[in-house]
């Protein structure tokens, strides 16, 4: 295993060989040039020993190589928009950002796959292969600014997963170099394969701690002809979950259901113009998708359920240009959440769909009890809930007491039967709590796997599992 302290330092010789592999351009070992890579948005910051930014596979089978052979650790990374701490380069070593292997290599419209490098923002993609009328559904709130391989190694979810699932259903085949250089292609362009065990959904997912993902084949779908997104404000919680159970016993199953409890619609009015009256205790947002005959009968519906539900406001959007604003809300939850408090400690658990309205009331009550503000929202119809424990981390009494609210956070989530984590990962916020979830067995399988692939522990040591 890598050292576990942060004393380590390059030599001349291992200076030598990054900056001959990638040249002075893209090897970076000065602080000024290194600093902005050794953080992500968990806002922890370790000073990497270098970063290095490879153009293709050949100077990443070089690195896995030379890595291995002289136990350097490695943290791949992108964008760093996770929220967990899996970029942050503790213990020190060498920081690889993927930014400049951002080639869309193929898109095929008959096999409906696409093949890209880790370094194309996922926004782009779905731009790109729109016009070509195919669909890449995985849609997380950092689409605009998060990459592939970012969403790859997360297994990112998205507002879209309620209809079309997370990740891991997109993901056919890859091409991962393992530490030493050696590269494996588990998958292809099929989609659908049973031979061996199923190495790519054993890659995705794992936070960089097993290889390094140098291509991604992705399946795509049709285009949907048309969208309708809805936003649903209500003076109660319970009447706004209540709504959701209705939504789905009629049968209605729509590409997103978000919600977003008052705290959070009170965060962001503070920098939007709010579209729902002051007492609105939560709000959905909705979308349907589909052919336009079929939508306009499935929002016919939809209007129907939600008329019987007794919301305080109800605001429609067809189409792109009428929904932006709607999503714009969404999206705006985080910037919106620093209008609260200058610091906050981000979680998404998961919960049974049953548990949800007890499991809210009572995060509220762990809020009230430490004195602060907890923003509570995400994707209702998969159980994902986001939890921003908003401080003022400069206040030691109140870090303190926001660190004290996430443990009970974490445990109330637990005792409901839910997961630690939906999307986000493990990293290095959870990865003291992964114990409480994962027994003794499945951890002992999980280092087994993590050796097979890692046999020196180079690969993002110190995070996840």
């Amino acid at each position: 295993m890598p050292n576990s302290n942060d004393t380590r330092t390059l030599a001349k010789d291992e200076r030598r060989f990054l900056r001959d592999t990638f040249g002075e351009g893209d090897a970076l070992f000065d602080a000024e040039s290194t600093c902005v890579f050794g953080a992500d948005a968990y806002r922890n910051f370790a000073p990497p020993l270098a970063v290095v930014r490879p153009a293709g596979q050949e100077q990443v089978r070089e690195l896995m190589a030379w890595a291995q052979k002289v136990r350097m650790p490695i943290y791949v990374r992108a964008r760093g928009t996770n929220v967990v701490g899996s970029c942050v380069p503790r213990p020190a070593g060498v920081v690889v950002s993927t930014l400049k292997m951002n080639r869309i290599i193929d898109v095929d419209a008959e096999d409906f796959v696409a093949v890209v490098e880790p370094g194309v923002i996922t926004g782009d993609l779905q731009k790109h292969i729109e016009k070509q009328g195919l669909f890449y559904p995985p849609d997380p709130a950092s689409v605009k600014i998060s990459t592939i391989g970012g969403n790859v190694a997360t297994c990112a979810g998205g507002m879209r997963a309620l209809k079309y699932g997370v990740t891991r259903e997109y993901v056919l085949g890859l091409t991962a170099v393992l530490p030493g250089g050696e590269a494996i292609h588990p998958g292809g362009r099929t989609h659908k394969n049973v031979v061996g065990l199923d190495l790519v959904r054993l890659l995705v997912g794992s936070e960089g701690s097993l290889a390094f993902i140098s291509d991604i084949t992705l399946k795509l779908l049709p285009k949907p002809e048309s969208t309708a997104s809805l936003l649903v404000g209500y003076v109660q919680l319970e009447q706004a979950l209540s709504a959701a159970r209705a939504i789905f016993a009629a049968g209605i199953l729509p590409a997103a259901m978000e919600f977003m409890t008052r705290e959070t619609l009170a965060a962001v009015g503070k920098v939007m113009t709010a579209p729902w009256p002051d007492t609105t205790e939560a709000a959905l947002l909705i979308r349907l998708d589909g052919s336009r005959d079929a939508l306009a009968a499935d929002l016919k519906r939809l209007k129907n359920v939600l008329e019987k539900t007794g919301p305080a406001s109800l605001d429609t959007g067809l189409g792109p240009e009428e929904e932006e604003p709607l999503w714009e809300i969404r999206r705006m939850i985080n910037p919106a959440s620093y209008q609260i408090a200058p610091d906050k400690i981000s979680d998404d658990i998961t919960l049974p769909r049953a548990k949800i309205l007890e499991c809210l009331v009572k995060i509220r009550e762990v809020g009230r009890g430490a004195g602060l503000t907890i923003l509570t929202f995400g994707h209702l119809g998969d159980g994902n809930i986001h939890v921003n424990i908003m401080h003022d981390a400069s206040d030691p009494q109140e870090r303190g007491r926001a660190v004290d609210a996430k443990e009970r956070v974490l445990a109330l989530t637990l005792s409901l039967g839910g997961s630690l984590s939906g999307e986000h990962g493990v990293g290095l916020a959870k990865a003291a709590h992964v114990h409480k979830q994962l027994g003794p067995v499945e951890r002992r399988l999980m280092a087994g796997v993590k050796h097979a692939f890692d046999p020196l522990g180079i690969m993002n040591p110190g995070k996840g599992w």
